[in-house]
């Protein structure tokens, strides 16, 4: 499973989810993920149709097509139970 994460240094709910992904990743050393910014990346927003809610978290599978995708803030609790749910996916 791959995680496309896409934020933006002045998006306050960004700065907030920062310190939770980190540990998801450390949880969950195994999870490949990616993070791009909103103003600087837009090859990628646009290849991954993001809008302007941010941030916005995109699930992909083995093969990299979209599982899910999740916007805002979330609990790590919440993030780690997509990430058990879908992970052999």
């Amino acid at each position: 499973m791959r995680v496309i994460k896409i934020g933006a240094e002045w998006c306050a709910g960004c700065i907030v989810m920062r310190p939770i992904w980190k540990e998801v990743e450390e949880e969950a050393p195994w999870l490949k993920t990616e993070y791009f910014d909103y103003d600087q990346n837009q090859a990628e927003v646009e290849k991954y149709e993001v809008n302007d809610i941010l941030p916005t978290f995109i699930f992909l599978d083995k093969e990299n097509h979209e599982i899910m995708r999740i916007t805002g803030e979330r609990t790590k609790d919440e993030i780690m139970e997509l990430i058990e749910e879908h992970k052999d996916k």
